[in-house]
């Protein structure tokens, strides 16, 4: 199962256009090939010394799109352009520059041709954004800040060290608070530093067609979401849901008028450190509420992503793979730091199975629905000593055929 392409808007104004106006728009096509930890199993690779493993998702997404369309995309006045996940240092930046300057020779393309945009959704990728975007400088056209996945990572990486980096509910884990704050800051100072676009992250917050009620709420939080965003310097940024990008475009034409980026905010008086990635201090407990919300969308969106879903509308929030990596690996670090809900329930993994069970009992069931199966990977990625990666590798070794 291949992460979905991805279709972005490009604005190009005129200089005479009045600020919010859109001059031109040319829809272009992003690719996203899955991350280098993701395999390909109906794919063999045999090494020279005759072993036999499963290709790279990555180098099968990769090749089969841009043999296929790369000179299309070009004839077409656009390009391959792609969409980089789950880096986590320079080396595999390094990795990916080789791969498209081998590519863009293979099929006779100018070299720089392939532009790629690199999602910083890891805690060791936001100590390297200088150097990944000096590894892909003929290449990349520039950062992202993926905000859910890199709440994950933080997790992931910090999961046994103690109570100091146990996170609370997962609502509570905003863009402000001071880990993140710092994360976003210096990304744009770094695209802007070396030229590269700084790319702001995704509201969980989406409408509901049915319930104006909610529509509205979404709509202010997301535009506050892309206010903060355009304040700080970001040229563009992501949304949920096509009835949000006028929401998203308002809030940055009142920052940007008629300039089409703000490569010139070099934000020289943004100054984080080691310490200040690393400042995971909130101050607010953990619900019994929100470790029963957390099973419930993990499972919800287990289910989904059995189905062949990669995003999907849960409780009004749009969830994917990361949202569900973050509720999985709180509910392991909770259990693993003896962790107590604010009103004084000890978060055990009898606590949750009890929850698994409310969660299966309420869900609405039907003939050939995936629950069952979910619960079992979320016990397996969740509940069992080990700590798995990623939660996709045992669902997909698993499940997928």
């Amino acid at each position: 199962m291949t992460d979905a392409g991805v279709t972005t808007v490009r604005r190009r104004r005129s200089p005479a256009s009045p600020a919010g106006r859109v001059a031109e728009e040319t829809a272009t096509i992003v690719f996203r090939p899955r991350g280098w930890h993701l395999p390909e199993k109906h794919i063999a690779f045999i090494d020279r010394a005759g072993r036999r493993t499963s290709a790279s998702g990555s180098l099968v997404d990769f090749g089969l799109y841009f043999l296929h369309n790369a000179q299309a995309l070009i004839d077409g006045g656009r390009g391959p352009y792609f969409y980089i996940a789950k880096l986590e240092s320079s080396e595999e930046a390094r990795l990916w520059d080789d791969v498209f300057s081998f590519s863009e020779e293979y099929v006779g393309i100018p070299h720089g041709t392939i532009r790629a945009t690199v999602l910083i959704e890891t805690l060791p990728a936001a100590f390297e954004m200088e150097e990944i975007l000096y590894e892909l400088r003929d290449h990349c056209a520039g950062l992202n800040a993926g905000r859910w996945d890199y709440i994950f990572s933080i997790i992931k990486n910090y999961r046994g060290r103690g109570a100091r980096f146990v996170l609370p509910d997962r609502s509570e884990v905003t863009m402000t608070v001071p880990f993140m704050r710092a994360y976003t800051e210096l990304l744009v100072q770094t695209c802007h530093k070396r030229g590269a676009y700084a790319i702001g992250g995704m509201s969980a917050f989406i409408p509901n067609r049915r319930r104006p009620e909610v529509t509205e709420a979404a709509f202010e939080k997301v535009a506050a979401d892309k206010k903060r965003e355009a304040g700080d310097g970001f040229d563009g940024t992501w949304v949920a849901h096509p009835d949000l990008i006028p929401v998203a475009r308002a809030e940055f034409d009142a920052v940007l008028g008629d300039e089409p980026n703000q490569l010139g905010r070099t934000r020289d008086e943004v100054a984080v450190d080691p310490a200040d990635l690393l400042d995971v201090r909130i101050g607010l407990p953990v619900t019994t509420a929100g470790v029963r919300g957390n099973v419930s969308v993990a499972i919800r969106y287990i289910e989904a992503w059995l189905r062949g879903l990669g995003a999907v509308a849960i409780d009004d929030l749009m969830e994917d793979a990361a949202t569900a990596e973050i509720s999985r690996s709180q509910i392991w670090q909770w259990i693993h730091q003896d962790h107590s809900t604010a009103e004084g329930t000890a978060i055990t993994r009898d606590f949750v199975e009890a929850l698994v069970t409310d969660v299966l009992a309420e869900v609405q069931r039907s003939d050939g629905d995936r629950f069952d199966d979910a619960a079992a990977v979320f016990r397996e990625v969740a509940l069992r000593e080990e700590f798995p990666a990623f939660l996709t590798l045992p669902a997909y070794a698993k499940y997928l055929n």
